[in-house]
């Protein structure tokens, strides 16, 4: 500093001028753009550590601890320490212990309704030895292709549809040895003759399983994101279990069902066969009044819907708040500090918080674009257990924002870290939805979103509304009078080179210390720039030596401007932004737009629209619309390969409303929403439910072709076909039970698509075995003709089975 103070500048009468006679020279400080406090500290410094795109959380997150451990012992100036405030691996194992809680869960609620069903314990262990086997392929698989596992991809995934192929394969051949165990036939020979039996049907019903998840594999944007992993762990389960039921299952059946085997129902079995056939026989003998009540059933499904309320994904809980503040956009930084500090305290005070960090501004690096205004609060809560009795996290949230309400003109949104994210991601904005005003003129933008705000507001649903001002920026405006220079015979830039030198700041060289470099700014103290009256008098130097004051060569004003302009696709905008909590998401943003449509008049040349989680359920539904009825197509294709008739193929597809009215009643008396994920439960839904067609009118035709009479065949077929129907079905429902209840951290994205499934798989059991053999007795081979008749040969003469209307394969 002294070598700077000691520079001439100019000398008069031999009398040299340095730099300290006329200026005061010391170590100054970018103007700061953020502030980080933490705890009670106010000031510290934050890094953040970013995932690569691509990368593996868990290694990254180890090595990323093992550095600040070298970090602290010995790499850091003495009084610097590294201190973790939030480390996603508590996150994720966590969530790891729920997946595996709720997957240990499904596999034994599964084992155990199989050996229930078989009454055999080897047989119920063979089918049960899928599970580990495909999970084993599954994981093989993701390692090669470089999938990594989460919450979405495991936690979704149903046991009881892995199952299905071994299960019908083991049955298959459980019954045949049961059946020829007196015979001298060699065991080995009755399976692979059982194999074969069911071998096509099995491929074929796993082939309609795996077309069914078609709407998953073409799934984009943050749905692609979620559920893609989930699509692939699907398929290469499936696939595995597959080739285990084709390949192993028959080989430990060979193994372990040595004969003699009795083939018989167990207890509850046979009691439950008694009463179905019993309904059976009923509706066979009511057939309209059971296609009527069937029809009503799906009816009241369809009443349903509009109670059923949308989302576009439920909340992933994860143990924290991130909280929002958005104050005046002409704050100072003081006092956005000061702010920012009271707030912090009114998180930390709360029993249920551990922690509390606070980001005022933006960082140095300009990666989040934003201003003092803006301040963002991570709020690290205690485990549950530790709260106070009967408070949950809504109830925490309520607490909180009744606390915050001593800070009025601030807006506050309340949200997760990771939720956040995905949030500001879907929506462009701070907020998690937000509606877009589009338009030329600024002050008419903000004068329409402050009609928007006033009108969204009284909306049932609503919270932490707000509009993202434009407007409110003072500026101090310096207008050049070109006329008034060119009589001084000043140039107009030099006339701004004065300006930003005396007011702003002018970097004039560059002082090195060692390999670091400082620029060297020159400044009018504060006192000559602290007001307009001192900024008018600032001295601009003429070609002849004259000093002119700024106020004759241009016009000093202030005025009010922008302060931040929002641009999509080059066009301005200003964002209406809103949370929705204590009902449902689709509801609450179709109440507000047909509010904004009746109440605030639209200028010309403005326009808005949705952006957000609304914006990207719509999108996924039209998008749905499209691809599930195409999905439902190719397996119509299928159904016509297998059975080589269209009747039968539409016959098996009746089945879907029968799963679909299970699914919406399921989401509408537990009060979940519609979402993306209990849409991925509804898709699940199919292949299951077309599976038990396939199994029952399989049979019934196999019997036709036997020569058996018509009606004769749908009784043997469902009496024969009733207990692996209802496994497939019951064992899908039983194997996401646990996920359909689990309140534990991690559940929340899974329960919606669980829900689906168990209502789902329930009903469709039921109407699956009632209803669908009316239907082949109304609409099937022969329906037009009666029942079909046995012609009993006489002596002597060749058997003649003869049929009518026969279209079986």
């Amino acid at each position: 500093l002294d070598d700077i103070e000691d520079v001439v500048v100019a000398e008069k009468a031999g009398t040299p001028i340095y730099v300290k006679h006329i200026g005061k020279v010391s170590i100054g400080y970018r103007v700061r753009l953020g502030k980080v406090g933490i705890g009670e500290r106010d000031d510290v410094v934050e890094g953040v550590v970013l995932l690569q795109r691509g990368a593996k959380a868990t290694p990254t997150l180890e090595r990323v601890r093992k550095k600040v451990e070298q970090l602290n012992h010995g790499r850091l100036p003495p009084g610097v320490h590294i201190t973790t405030f939030y480390d996603r691996t508590e996150l994720i194992d966590i969530t790891v212990k729920t997946v595996l809680e709720i997957l240990t869960g499904g596999m034994i609620l599964v084992f155990l309704l199989l050996y229930v069903f078989l009454g055999h314990m080897r047989a119920a262990l063979i089918v049960a030895l899928t599970v580990p086997f495909a999970l084993l392929f599954t994981f093989s698989m993701m390692v090669i292709v470089g999938e990594s596992a989460n919450l979405i991809s495991l936690g979704a995934i149903d046991f009881g549809i892995i199952v299905d192929a071994a299960l019908i394969m083991v049955e298959a051949i459980f019954l045949q040895l049961s059946h020829h165990s007196a015979t001298q036939r060699p065991p080995q020979v009755t399976i692979v003759r059982a194999a074969r039996h069911v071998g096509r049907p099995i491929f074929f019903s796993t082939l309609i399983i795996l077309v069914a998840f078609v709407p998953l594999f073409t799934m984009t944007g943050v749905p692609g994101k979620i559920f893609a992993p989930m699509s692939v762990t699907y398929g290469f389960a499936l696939f595995g279990a597959l080739l285990i039921a084709m390949t192993i299952s028959p080989v430990l059946c060979a193994l372990l069902l040595k004969p003699p085997l009795r083939e018989g129902d167990t207890r509850f079995i046979a009691w439950l066969k008694r009463l179905y056939l019993s309904a059976l026989r009923w509706a066979l003998a009511n057939r309209w009044l059971t296609v009527a009540v069937a029809a009503a059933l799906v009816l009241v499904a369809l009443a349903a819907l509009p109670f059923m309320g949308g989302e576009f994904m439920p909340a992933l809980e994860e143990g924290n708040l991130w909280v929002r503040a958005t104050m005046p956009v002409d704050i100072s930084f003081d006092e956005a500090a000061r702010i920012s500090s009271e707030v912090r305290s009114v998180f930390r005070a709360h029993p249920a918080v551990k922690s509390v960090a606070s980001q005022l501004g933006r960082p140095d690096d300009g990666t989040d674009p934003t201003s003092f205004f803006n301040a963002e609060f991570f709020v690290n809560l205690k485990p549950r257990e530790e709260w106070p009795s009967g408070l949950d996290k809504p109830g925490i949230v309520r607490q909180i924002e009744d606390k915050l309400k001593a800070f009025p003109g601030i807006t506050f949104n309340f949200s997760q870290v990771i939720q956040d994210n995905v949030e500001e991601a879907m929506s462009g904005v701070k907020g998690e939805n937000s509606i877009k005003l589009f338009g030329r003129d600024l002050a008419q933008l903000e004068s329409t979103a402050l009609q928007i705000e006033r009108e969204v507001k009284p909306i049932a649903g609503v919270k932490d509304l707000g509009v993202l001002k434009l407007l409110g920026q003072p500026n101090l405006l310096i207008e050049v009078d070109r006329n008034a220079c060119a009589r001084y015979g000043v140039l107009v830039s030099d006339v701004n080179a004065v300006v930003q030198a005396a007011i702003g700041g002018q970097a004039v060289t560059q002082v090195l210390e060692g390999e670091r470099r400082f620029d060297l700014v020159v400044r009018f103290l504060p006192q000559y720039r602290q007001d307009l009256e001192a900024i008018s008098q600032i001295q601009v130097g003429t070609p002849d030596g004259t000093r002119i004051p700024l106020k004759q060569l241009a016009k000093i004003s202030t005025q009010t401007g922008a302060f931040i302009i929002y641009r999509e696709n080059n066009e301005r905008y200003i964002p209406v932004k809103f949370s929705v909590r204590g009902r449902d998401l689709e509801g609450t943003v179709r109440e507000a737009l047909a509010r904004i449509e009746e109440k605030v008049p639209m200028p010309p040349g403005l326009r808005y629209e949705i952006a957000g989680q609304y914006d990207q359920l719509q999108d996924e539904k039209r998008r749905l619309a499209v691809i599930v009825p195409v999905s439902l197509l190719v397996i119509l294709f299928l159904l016509y390969i297998t059975f080589n008739s269209f009747r039968d193929a539409f016959l098996v597809l009746s089945t879907v409303p029968f799963a679909l009215v299970g699914g919406v009643l399921s989401l509408v008396l537990t009060g979940t929403h519609f979402s993306i994920s209990a849409a991925v439960g509804i898709i699940s839904l199919l292949g299951v439910a077309i599976l038990g067609g396939v199994l029952l009118i399989s049979r019934v035709d196999e019997l036709l072709r036997e020569g058996v009479a018509r009606d004769d065949a749908i009784m043997r077929a469902a009496e024969s076909q009733m207990r692996p129907i209802l496994m497939a079905t019951l064992g899908a429902a039983i194997g996401l039970l646990p996920a359909a209840v689990s309140t534990g951290i991690g559940a929340q994205a899974q329960q919606p698509l669980a829900r689906v499934v168990v209502g789902g798989m329930i009903t469709a059991a039921v109407l699956i075995l009632v209803v669908l053999p009316v239907l082949y007795s109304l609409f099937g081979p022969g329906s037009r003709s009666g029942p079909e008749l046995l012609v009993q040969p006489q002596p002597g003469q060749p058997t003649d089975i003869r049929t009518e209307d026969r279209d079986v394969a």
